[in-house]
């Protein structure tokens, strides 16, 4: 089980993110803090194994605990929970394991407890996430290459698919190909590019073999399929006939 520590100087949202994760039952205590002064006292005191901080709390901020948590010995994870996505980038530069913007969903929220079960598997030194720095309405923001289920190639461009949203970049598809191939992505097709890990099923039908992907069917090339078959085989996903 893990033990968090909820930290938020707004009482409706430390109570809020405490009633999830209190519906997830990978966690286990639940600690609460309504003030950066409280959580650092509380992590002095309580057996912790990840903290949701809110970023912007009086005279100690979630940053501020963040960095104190950084000196530690055995640091427990860390996930910033703000209305604020200007520090994602901060954020992430103290090792955050996660970055999630209020109103936190109950699946974005799954999807982050389960990066933290993750990271304490393998004894709280996995390595840093790779981050991609997109541009969404003229804000500047980052995100994590492993949210990244397919790329989509658009001219010169590169839509990058999330759960969430997708984002422009100006990197062709064929770059990305070649710089994300150790990262668990495999090109299908000449305008897509897959993470295998969010492949759900494959199907080979009359009209075109072709991957589900995070809910979108995309199509297998002639050329790709072999390759594709291969990899997808050896995450034991079998093609549906």
């Amino acid at each position: 089980m893990i033990n968090v520590l909820v930290a938020d100087d707004e009482l409706p949202a430390v109570e809020e993110l405490a009633y999830l994760l209190g519906r997830d039952d990978r966690i286990g205590t639940i600690h609460r803090a309504s003030s950066g002064s409280e959580a650092l006292r509380a992590l002095s005191t309580e057996s912790v194994d990840a903290v949701f901080l809110d970023i912007h709390m009086p005279a100690v901020s979630g940053l501020d605990i963040a960095r104190a948590i950084a000196r530690s010995s055995h640091p427990p994870a860390v996930v910033f929970v703000t209305a604020d996505e200007d520090c994602a980038l901060e954020a992430f530069e103290l090792a955050a394991v996660d970055y999630l913007l209020k109103p936190v969903r109950a699946e974005r929220l799954a999807r982050s407890v389960g990066r933290i079960s993750e990271l304490l598997r393998d004894g709280g030194k996995g390595p840093a996430p790779e981050m991609i720095t997109v541009d969404q309405g003229g804000t500047t923001r980052m995100i994590r290459r492993d949210d990244v289920t397919y790329v989509q190639a658009q001219g010169d461009y590169a839509r990058l698919h999330t759960a969430d949203a997708s984002y422009l970049i100006r990197v062709p598809l064929a770059d990305l190909e070649q710089q994300w191939a150790d990262a668990g992505f495999i090109r299908t097709h000449r305008s897509f590019l897959v993470a295998l890990k969010h492949v759900a099923s494959m199907k080979l039908a009359a009209d075109g073999p072709s991957v589900s992907v995070a809910g979108a069917n995309l199509p297998i090339s002639r050329r790709h399929l072999p390759t594709v078959r291969e990899k997808l085989q050896a995450t034991r996903i079998r093609p549906q006939l």
